[in-house]
């Protein structure tokens, strides 16, 4: 039986009307309220000429009012077309018109199209509609019958053809130009039928949702909580994983849903923070990706207690193909398998070049074709590219995978994507998961390229961003262990960091420029490689550092420049546990007193204290110059560093002042850097650099 999702919702406005529906930040929407809110945008919309088939554009803001809106188009029979929100005027009105749309509800700045697009602000709409709903409560009798004065609430039950679209969904995928994915009441039915069994979410659930709104897999799972009477928290982006950390603690939160790069900014912001916080959800869905073996593992070693799936699925499909990734660890074959198809759901077949079905197995791939109710109806106004990837029911996918005796199934790329090297077919999805387990890698990924020699027609081409300094002769022998020869990367492109889209999954055509853009690779040299990967770490092993290394990272400090080569500097080694743990409570207790801010660190093998005369005008700069070669030279070794100011404040301070003096830091010298130093505990934060602060006159 096919269920719309605005029937549901008003069924638990009823039955549940005080329970969270939505929340961001402080503002909470009860299942009441958000069926008010849907109730008044329905009204206004009818108000506005908008009835059954007409398509509406709306910014998917991740805000009440996206919901809110998104089921208020539903109600009033109309198809909702999901925009960005950060797309821009240009890319919204040439989606308005390219779905032929009635309305636009938006509030980014569209002064040059409002001749041409009818426009309407979602906020103030959303805030107009406010049919109260308050006196509604849970009896025998439906809330449509109970609704007729309620203005809207008379509508509550609506009644649709299952195959009727519901939805358009854009999206560009991997394949170029943008495309309007068709969603009947059916197919968005079984995509969140499919959520919700795949994953196993409960109607107690209070699910983090920091995803793009506007994307499938958002929608699903947004979709799918609703649909469970649970309970969403929507947050915008993962630029800052604190702002998770402090929803998962005031909203109580049980589950997350998030991509697999997400992972990464949350685990290097949030250190150790991460496993104490995300180990209280329940589960973690990963989709829009998969997470590597690397990250299975790791993630599965974090949060035992919590339960990590990875989905499969696309924008013509929803969620698909499910994986439990903390059973599938457990088999170091089944580690990088995909997940089984939801069964009784959705059925999956493999085709050769011709388009017959073949059996697969690791060394025969097949294109994946995939059946069930959840598949879309077609491309918006694209018959042709409808007829190549709908044939005989089935969707036809632009991945290549094959299937294990137990089902299992394992991807090996896009269709295109797969590198021929001298007729054997070679994965990059494996290349990158063996590659991405050698130590010092921090992310990676291989396309294939054109054999300049004429040998092999196409070489695997290894793009690596670095966490610190490795070696590439060791990683190739790393990689010789575990995987045939043929596989093995015949060139190594260092890069700061990987290209992605806005979900952040890999964009390997933006690899692909880069490599025909090559000529400058080198001026990615080692040096450069440790400026930009450097980061700060305030927590480190027992390992000591080596006597020899430790001079050798000094005298690159004090071979920094010097403002007219005065050298009035001093750099006092601490090297005893003693006088750091010392320094540091003394520091600490100083600065309390003083109002002086102390970000903490723990167990550094050595510190440097760099001081200057304080009649040295250039004191401040000469330091600075020796503590970043100091930290820079740490980071070639592996070392990690973090820089720490608060004596430069304190210098005078007792009991600081007395230990400095103890230390024979003289009595005229301001101790401008403290930089404390040992190999990691943990990988530094790679927080986002603006890249607006450069500018050529």
């Amino acid at each position: 039986m096919t269920e719309i999702l605005v029937n549901r919702i008003m069924e638990l406005a009823v039955r549940q009307p005080d329970k969270m529906a939505v929340a961001f930040k402080k503002e909470i929407l009860t299942y009441r309220e958000l069926a008010g809110k849907a109730c008044g945008i329905a009204e206004l919309l009818r108000k506005n000429g908008i009835g059954a088939g007409d398509r509406v554009c709306f910014s998917a803001v991740s805000k009440p009012e996206m919901p809110a809106a998104y089921l208020g188009i539903q109600l009033c029979g109309a198809v909702a077309v999901f925009l960005d929100k950060n797309s821009t005027p240009e890319n919204m009105a040439a989606v308005y018109r390219e779905s032929e749309s009635s309305l636009l509800l938006t509030d980014r700045p569209m002064k040059e199209y409002a001749e041409t697009c009818r426009i309407l602000s979602l906020r103030q709409v959303y805030a107009e509609a406010d049919i109260s709903v308050a006196d509604i409560s849970a009896s025998d009798t439906s809330a449509s019958d109970k609704a007729g004065s309620k203005g809207g609430w008379e509508d509550a039950s609506a009644v649709r053809d299952e195959n009727a679209l519901a939805e358009l969904l854009f999206t560009t995928g991997t394949t170029g130009k943008p495309k309007g994915v068709m969603l009947t009441y059916k197919a968005v039915y079984h995509i969140f039928s499919n959520t919700i069994e795949g994953i196993g979410i409960r109607e107690d659930e209070v699910l983090l949702l920091p995803l793009p709104l506007n994307h499938s897999f958002a929608l699903r799972v947004l979709r799918a909580v609703l649909y469970q009477g649970a309970a969403v928290v929507l947050q915008n982006g993962f630029t800052f994983a604190k702002e998770v950390e402090n929803n998962i603690n005031a909203h109580r939160c049980t589950a997350l849903a998030c991509v697999p790069a997400s992972y990464e900014i949350m685990r290097g912001q949030m250190q150790d923070a991460f496993a104490p916080v995300c180990g209280r959800l329940r589960y973690i869905e990963f989709g829009a990706g998969s997470l590597s073996v690397r990250q299975r593992a790791e993630i599965t070693a974090l949060l035992p207690e919590t339960l990590i799936y990875n989905t499969w699925g696309s924008s013509e499909s929803g969620g698909a193909i499910f994986c439990n990734v903390s059973e599938a660890v457990k088999d170091s074959l089944r580690i990088a398998s995909l997940g089984r198809p939801l069964a009784g759901k959705v059925c999956v077949k493999y085709l050769d070049a011709e388009g017959r079905p073949v059996k697969t197995d690791a060394a025969h791939p097949g294109r994946m074709a995939i059946k069930g109710g959840m598949q879309m109806a077609g491309y918006f106004n694209r018959p042709e590219l409808t007829d190549r990837t709908l044939v005989d029911g089935w969707l036809i996918t632009g991945d290549m995978a094959w299937e294990d005796e137990d089902g299992n199934i394992y991807m090996m790329g896009r269709a295109d994507d797969l590198i021929n090297v001298g007729g054997e077919k070679v994965s990059p999805i494996e290349v990158e998961n063996i590659a991405g387990q050698y130590e010092g890698i921090r992310e990676c990924a291989c396309i294939g390229v054109e054999d300049e020699e004429g040998v092999t027609g196409q070489i695997p081409v290894l793009f690596v961003a670095a966490k610190n300094g490795y070696s590439e002769e060791e990683l190739l022998k790393f990689m010789a262990a575990r995987v045939e020869r043929y596989k093995l990367p015949q060139k190594i492109m260092p890069v700061e960091s990987l290209p992605r889209n806005a979900m952040q999954k890999l964009d390997r055509k933006a690899l692909r420029k880069i490599w025909e853009n090559r000529g400058n690779e080198e001026l990615l040299n080692p040096v450069v490689q440790a400026l930009l990967t450097r980061r700060s770490i305030r927590r480190f092993t027992d390992e000591l550092i080596p006597d020899a290394v430790l001079e050798m990272i000094l005298r690159t400090g004090y071979y920094a420049p010097s403002g007219h080569n005065m050298q009035s500097w001093r750099f006092t080694v601490l090297t005893k546990q003693k006088d750091i743990l010392n320094l540091k409570a003394l520091t600490e207790e100083t600065a309390g007193r003083h109002k002086v801010n102390v970000y903490g660190f723990e167990n550094p093998q050595a510190m440097v204290l760099i001081s200057n005369d304080k009649r040295n005008p250039n004191g401040c700069q000469d330091a600075s110059c020796a503590a970043e070669n100091i930290m820079l030279a740490a980071h070639s070794y592996g070392i990690g560093s973090v820089w720490l100011n608060p004596l430069m404040t304190l210098r005078g301070a007792e009991p600081v002042k007395n230990l400095l003096d103890d230390f024979e830091i003289p009595e005229n010298h301001i101790v401008w850097a403290a930089v404390a130093l040992g190999y990691p505990y943990h990988e530094g934060s790679l927080l986002k650099k603006r890249g607006d602060v450069v500018k050529y006159v």
